[in-house]
């Protein structure tokens, strides 16, 4: 992981000051899980996860939210402002800030959307097949989040075809039993390198 944070801080910034790292892939995949560790890896980087940006109502009609509430602020070198949704309450909760920070890690389905791949650094992809992470996320999130997932599935569907993030990541993230492979992805190059980050944690649910 130490040798993927040396890497991501070489970039030049991407949004204003700050270098914005995407990771996204389908929902159970991960991502939240890895971008934890990354942002550990990085010296305690923010961490913008867009189930707080997403709602019942919206699960991918949040763009203009996030472009204005966090990624115009950055760009001026301003911290982000928004409002966590709670899933629970079904509502929005207190303002959060999120720092202007030479790193900044947005993770979630969808962060490496058209919309938002302009203002990315980096955008890394979590690899495992639709159907495994589906079947691992209902398995998290248990028989009371069935009626969720029931809706949560073809609105998936629908948003990687009409705008797929993985043939634009430069990296494909595969968990392997040292930890994580980083590899170059569909847009990356071979020279980009290889990493294997050593987990000493449970796997990646999330």
């Amino acid at each position: 992981m130490d040798a993927l944070a040396a890497l991501l801080r070489r970039l030049p910034p991407s949004c204003g000051p700050v270098r914005l790292i995407g990771v996204d892939g389908h929902a159970g995949s991960g991502k939240t899980t890895f971008a934890g560790e990354l942002a550990a890896a990085l010296g305690g980087a923010p961490v913008l996860h867009l189930d707080d940006v997403a709602t019942h109502e919206e699960l991918f009609g949040w763009t203009g939210r996030l472009l204005s509430q966090v990624i115009e602020p950055l760009r001026r070198g301003e911290s982000g402002r928004y409002t966590p949704y709670d899933w629970t309450a079904r509502k929005f909760g207190p303002v959060r800030e999120l720092p202007a920070a030479p790193v900044v890690i947005l993770e979630g389905v969808g962060a490496g959307r058209r919309a938002v791949r302009p203002w990315l650094a980096r955008l890394l992809w979590m690899e495992l097949p639709h159907d495994e992470a589906w079947a691992r996320g209902m398995r998290r999130d248990g028989a009371a989040q069935s009626e969720f997932w029931a809706g949560w599935v073809p609105a998936e569907r629908r948003h990687f075809t009409e705008d797929p993030s993985r043939p634009f990541a430069q990296h494909v993230v595969r968990q392997s039993s040292e930890g994580y492979e980083v590899l170059p992805g569909p847009a990356g190059t071979p020279g980009q390198g290889r990493f294997i980050t050593h987990g000493d944690g449970p796997s990646a649910v999330c």
